[in-house]
């Protein structure tokens, strides 16, 4: 009688259970590291947007600030011309906050408010993050208004309005 070569059941079963428990420690790792990787991507946005909005007023005096984020950069999938409905100063992903349905960028939602008006002028302006999936995409929000401070909101609900957004701390980067 023939010897017969190969694994045993016993033998197949342990080294699907060492993967297993392999995956098990490994996945929730992951996927700490792409919410931190989105939040890092959402704050580098909102700096993106805070430069943007000085830049933008800077050329758009009689404007000020931009009154939302398309004036920034332009229609989505359009040549971009510079002018005061689209300055061209963001990515059109980040200005039509990723569409088809607002799907956002790096798994969060930018939306931006116009400040006060003074004498015809945007005088300020609110811009905000939030996660698209709260404990999937991100947990914190993050907001920043015309002092340029980016600033976190741990619960994940920032808001647009000026007043709120001085409540909230600074991001510590």
């Amino acid at each position: 009688m023939r010897k017969q070569k190969g694994f045993s059941l016993i033998e197949l079963l342990i080294v699907v259970a060492i993967i297993l428990i392999i995956a098990a420690i490994a996945i929730p790792n992951l996927l700490r590291a792409r919410m931190a990787a989105n939040e890092s991507s959402a704050v580098a946005s909102i700096r993106t947007v805070t430069t943007g909005e000085v830049t933008y007023q800077t050329a758009y005096p009689t404007v000020g600030y931009s009154k939302d984020l398309v004036s920034l950069g332009g229609a989505l999938g359009a040549a971009c011309v510079p002018a005061s409905t689209s300055a061209c100063l963001i990515d059109s992903v980040l200005a039509n906050n990723g569409n088809p349905a607002a799907s956002g960028k790096s798994g969060y939602s930018f939306t931006t408010a116009p400040g006060t008006v003074v004498a015809g002028v945007y005088a300020g302006y609110g811009i905000q993050a939030t996660p698209l999936a709260k404990n999937q995409t991100g947990i914190r929000a993050f907001c920043a208004e015309e002092d340029a401070v980016v600033r976190v909101d741990p619960a994940g609900a920032c808001s647009t309005a000026e007043a709120t957004i001085l409540t909230f701390n600074p991001l510590n980067q």
